[in-house]
């Protein structure tokens, strides 16, 4: 499968009514879907364990969507039997007080993965031009009034392309993923959270207001996007009609880039070598 075209290339316009929700790219059987996940996820296991001895790059993977369209299933799914020593996955809220009291971006500097690990961000800093815009709370925020003007978004692009290219500089591969699902399937998913007793917990009346703002998202959406989708730090829109297609396709994704990178173990120098020999024969006579 040829995920190139699920990428945003740099400079490309964005319109997500023209990006198609349940594409499979022909992927006709859910079940081989599943059995390339699985290989997938053995893949990435492999992978890990390099990456982390080797310390030396770290990967963020940035997930973003509409409410519903899975991504707590999507990282549960495809991150599922990673070492979690290696592994930090953080979920950004509304922030706090303190915060609020920084620059916005003071919070994700905060849980930056660590060299060696894979670091996974359920919502992000671009939530700071996405619901923050939508409902128009940069009013709320704690900076100077002279910026509080119809180019602050593009002054947070900018930011934020600057950040994520430092980051980058600094040994961390950024991939960032936008969750296509269709208004209809969010519909459908709401309804199966207030049908199902197992799934009541789900459900917020939060969500209801939100969708009612589902063009207001689009279009926050589509801009972010088109500014920020970077080669040093991709946006991916991957269809999310299909559950088990989701799934698979990050997991496709993030196995080529790990494969990219080359990670191997380190090597041990000759004196190094003949230390241990000279310990495990320290063992051996014991």
């Amino acid at each position: 499968m040829k995920n190139d075209k699920f990428e945003v290339k740099p400079n490309s316009k964005v319109n997500l009514s023209k990006i198609s929700t349940y594409d499979t790219s022909n992927f006709s059987s859910k079940k081989e879907a599943k059995e390339k996940l699985k290989e997938n996820i053995n893949k990435m296991i492999g992978l890990q364990a390099k990456l982390y001895a080797q310390d030396k790059y770290a990967l963020l993977l940035v997930f973003q969507a509409m409410d519903a369209a899975g991504k707590d299933g999507t990282i549960k799914h495809v991150m599922s039997g990673l070492n979690p020593q290696g592994t930090q996955v953080y979920s950004f809220k509304q922030p706090s007080k303190t915060e609020l009291d920084h620059g916005y971006l003071w919070r994700i500097n905060k849980f930056l993965p660590e060299k060696g690990r894979i670091g996974i961000f359920n919502r992000s800093h671009y939530e700071e031009v996405l619901v923050v815009r939508v409902h128009d709370f940069i009013k709320q925020h704690k900076i100077p009034d002279k910026f509080k003007n119809d180019s602050i978004w593009k002054q947070r692009y900018r930011q934020i392309n600057d950040f994520e290219k430092y980051l980058y500089e600094n040994g961390i591969i950024i991939l960032k993923f936008f969750l296509h699902i269709s208004k209809e399937e969010q519909k459908e998913r709401f309804l199966k959270r207030i049908d199902d007793p197992a799934k009541n917990w789900k459900f917020s009346e939060g969500d209801i207001k939100e969708r009612s703002f589902w063009n207001d998202y689009q279009i926050a959406y589509q801009q972010a996007i088109s500014a920020t989708s970077k080669s040093y730090a991709p946006w991916f829109i991957i269809p999310a009609d299909k559950k088990w297609f989701t799934r698979l396709t990050v997991s496709e994704i993030i196995v080529n880039a790990m494969e990219k990178l080359k990670p191997t173990y380190p090597k041990l120098s000759k004196d190094e070598i003949a230390n241990l020999k000279s310990i495990r024969k320290k063992l051996v006579d014991d």
